[in-house]
């Protein structure tokens, strides 16, 4: 039986201190439900804040990185895939992700879930960002779930799941 995979997306160098809380958290709590880590892969931010959240409990971390080398990986990984296709990569994180959670906001997260949606996958936006929320919720209501935590984001995907 396939594994459930869960992406988690959000900014990267710009992440703040409550993005990094959060998908730590996230990562953590998505390992210990037996359920596979899917980020960017790269060594800032969400990406690598839920990893190492997975890895403290033992998870298995997969990270989809947009080049064609290793510099800049987080080091929390399992498996690294390597696309050297910079920002194309992010139709990759959520086709190949059952539930994407987006953990705060910026350009590429927006990219990623606007992906999601035209993919027809489940997004939980756990963002303090009203503009995103709203937006989002227009495009596609019935995909787009807001939760206010991380036990609230992982009690959704249970849900859809």
């Amino acid at each position: 039986m396939r594994k459930i995979i869960i992406g988690v997306m959000g900014p990267g160098e710009k992440a703040t201190a409550n993005e990094l809380q959060n998908a730590y958290a996230l990562g953590k709590l998505i390992a210990q439900q037996g359920w596979i880590l899917l980020t960017g892969g790269r060594n800032v931010g969400v990406m690598d804040a839920a990893s190492n959240g997975a890895k403290s409990s033992n998870g298995l971390t997969i990270g989809i990185l947009p080049s064609g080398n290793q510099n800049g990986i987080s080091e929390a990984l399992d498996i690294a895939i390597f696309t050297d296709m910079g920002n194309a990569r992010n139709n990759i994180n959520v086709l190949s992700s059952d539930v994407v959670i987006a953990c705060g906001m910026g350009a590429g997260t927006a990219s990623e879930i606007a992906l999601a949606l035209k993919g027809n996958k489940k997004v939980i936006l756990l963002t303090d960002d009203e503009e995103s929320k709203v937006f989002f919720k227009k495009l596609l209501p019935e995909n787009v779930y807001i939760v206010e935590s991380v036990v609230d984001a992982i009690a959704t995907a249970k849900a859809i799941l």
